[in-house]
């Protein structure tokens, strides 16, 4: 497993960079063996890198309606909630893609009359059956995981500490007492982040150079959740070049 990292001069640049790196994977993996799978992130370089993804002239090179798209995490809130991550997604880029509805497997919301800890289950039972023999592992073995990193070092809506770090036999969880808003959330977790074949770990700002910097050098993944977040045949970190300032081996960080 290889792990690689590329800054970029702007946020503005890594979203535009990260959108075409994304659908050069996707048209790969469809021509490989007709179909692909992504999971998606929230947060504002999630966010921005669909939105430029939407923009793309190469977006349809990929067939959208052979993609199997999921989340790493979703904020416990009624359906439409703008800050849920799907409504984001769904307003940046599915909305205007032809996506098969029927595999846009989303994260149930609080108004489905479900609790955190069943709606995490039915999730881990939709990942199962996606499954293949090969995979070895109640989850599909995603193409790609887009994940964010928290300025203290969480990941998907794991956090340092939490009792969703110490999780080895789920692939979902219900996270209560979140540090952010909202206190409520359902995740992947580890074990179930590391079935996929690249992790790509995008983020931006000054505030996440610490926490990148201490998971690329090494940090244990309770204390920094990041640092567990790796991919079968590539972790991919994503920077720009604030983020990327205090990475080990980068006090002046190679530019894309």
């Amino acid at each position: 497993m290889a792990t690689q990292i590329v800054a970029y001069r702007s946020p503005e640049l890594l979203a535009a960079a990260t959108a075409a790196r994304l659908v050069t994977r996707l048209v790969d993996a469809q021509a490989a063996r007709g179909w692909t799978s992504v999971v998606l992130t929230g947060g504002r370089t999630g966010v921005a890198v669909l939105e430029q993804l939407r923009a793309a002239p190469a977006r349809d090179a990929v067939d959208w309606s052979r993609m199997d798209i999921y989340w790493g995490d979703e904020r416990f809130l009624p359906s439409g909630h703008p800050d849920r991550n799907e409504t984001q997604a769904r307003a940046a880029l599915l909305d205007h893609v032809p996506v098969d509805r029927s595999r846009v497997h989303a994260m149930a919301p609080s108004d489905a009359g479900q609790t955190p800890e069943t709606a995490a289950e039915a999730y881990s039972e939709l990942l199962a059956a996606a499954a293949q023999p090969e995979d070895h592992y109640p989850v599909p073995s995603f193409d790609v995981c887009l994940l964010g990193v928290g300025e203290e070092g969480h990941t998907a809506s794991i956090f340092p500490g939490s009792p969703a770090v110490y999780e080895t036999e789920r692939s979902v969880v219900a996270v209560h007492g979140c540090p952010k808003p909202p206190p409520v959330r359902i995740s992947l977790t580890l074990p179930a982040i590391r079935r996929a074949a690249e992790v790509w770990l995008v983020t931006t700002g000054e505030s996440k150079a610490a926490a990148v910097a201490m998971a690329l050098g090494g940090a244990g993944e309770v204390a920094l959740p990041a640092a567990g977040a790796r991919g079968q045949r590539r972790t991919l970190w994503l920077l720009d070049r604030a983020a990327a300032a205090k990475a080990p081996g980068m006090s002046s960080p190679p530019l894309a």
